[in-house]
């Protein structure tokens, strides 16, 4: 168990509220390589087994107090969609197999009393955004599960940013060495360089370790866009030319800035976070109908 310490008092710190970008660990199982696992109705259900390790995992090992679980859902129309219809269009959608796999996943989340939540408009990342914001105003730390490192931005102080089972957690100062940014700079840094995986367009010939240089120096994509001029005075390779393509491309960035920044405002989420109490009955059908044997459905009832 990762037990977060208190260095200056060299004592476990207070407990976090863990918030969880489930899709991402749907997917990863989904892409696994394994044997064909089939529910009662014979539907694949590889993805629920793979979701429900992670799941078990975390909550046996790390035992949280307060939890919740992010969902994304299958979008035709979304706010970044309105405003940049290609966000994403690199995309194929989710397969019905797979759909009905995210059901029973949230199912089984619900059934075990555990806060989950998807919207219609907005996705994961801004349902987390919006819980971290919520919990940040009542003085809570925050344990940000995810492997999608554009969920950094939202890390402050005490805050750690976990890609579980497959990383160490990341701080704020963490973060800085890997991505070259501070957490509140990453959106920034995205609108510069784009991000291929969203099919968010960036100002060509910036990268990731570009813009990290040029926020070094502004500090903010405002500043930047401010006073260009400074930029060619920078000790960076081709600092005129960066310089031109940043005035060119000024529109692409202030639209991919949009795109990039996690939003914080969603007021129609739960509140409370704490455990809930378990459905057995609920939770004995799920596991009935997943295939899963008596005694893994005693361990889900004591986890």
């Amino acid at each position: 168990m990762h037990r977060i310490i208190n260095r200056e008092m060299n004592q476990p710190a207070p407990a976090a509220v863990w918030l969880v970008d489930a899709s991402i660990y749907v997917f990863r199982a989904w892409f696994e390589r394994c044997p064909p696992r089939y529910d009662r109705q014979h539907h694949p259900v590889n993805a629920v087994h793979g979701f429900l390790r992670f799941v078990y995992q975390l909550l046996s090992t790390e035992k949280p107090t307060h939890i919740a679980f992010a969902f994304d859902t299958s979008l035709q129309e979304s706010e970044r969609k309105n405003l940049y219809p290609a966000y994403k269009a690199n995309r194929e959608p989710a397969p019905e197999a797979l759909k009905y796999q995210f059901q029973l996943c949230r199912d089984f989340i619900s059934a075990l009393g555990l806060v989950q939540a998807s919207s219609t408009r907005y996705e994961a990342d801004d349902l987390i955004g919006s819980w971290a914001s919520q919990q940040h105003q009542s003085g809570q730390r925050l344990m940000i599960i995810s492997g999608d490192k554009d969920l950094t931005q939202l890390v402050r102080e005490h805050d750690l940013w976990w890609d579980y089972g497959r990383r160490r957690p990341y701080n704020a100062g963490t973060i800085k060495s890997e991505l070259g940014v501070w957490p509140q700079q990453v959106a920034d840094q995205l609108a510069l360089a784009g991000d291929r995986s969203d099919n968010i367009p960036g100002v060509p010939g910036v990268g990731m370790s570009t813009a990290a240089k040029l926020l070094k120096h502004f500090g903010t994509l405002e500043n930047l866009l401010a006073d260009t001029d400074a930029i060619a005075t920078m000790q960076i390779r081709g600092a005129v030319l960066i310089r031109d393509r940043i005035r060119q491309y000024r529109d692409t960035i202030l639209l991919a800035r949009q795109l990039t920044g996690i939003r914080d405002h969603l007021d129609d989420l739960p509140c409370n976070l704490a455990r809930g109490s378990k459905n057995p009955a609920r939770l004995e059908h799920l596991c009935r109908q997943l295939n899963l044997e008596l005694s893994q459905y005693r361990n889900w009832m004591q986890v």
